[in-house]
């Protein structure tokens, strides 16, 4: 979703820390494949994780309880999931 200001168009949280994630994708993929990462807003956590549950921890130790942010795990390519 972009939401629009005076003139111009602003990007969502999401959409910036989708848009890190992408832009840095191929650089994690070759030395960190396979680990979390942790994003919020144009801000990467230190570290990059085996575990979910690590990654997370990190982003409440970084960011806080009440503060929203990305987890994303990093792979060459985003896997597809078929749901039947």
């Amino acid at each position: 979703m972009i939401r629009r200001g005076v003139g111009m168009a602003v990007a969502s949280p999401l959409e910036i820390e989708l848009k890190i994630f992408e832009d840095h994708r191929r650089e994690w993929a070759q030395s960190h494949l396979g680990k979390f990462v942790v994003i919020r807003e144009d801000t990467v956590a230190k570290g990059f994780f085996d575990e979910y549950e690590d990654a997370f921890r990190a982003g409440i130790q970084q960011f806080g309880v009440e503060q929203n942010f990305l987890i994303k795990q990093i792979w060459k390519t985003e896997p597809v999931y078929f749901v039947a």
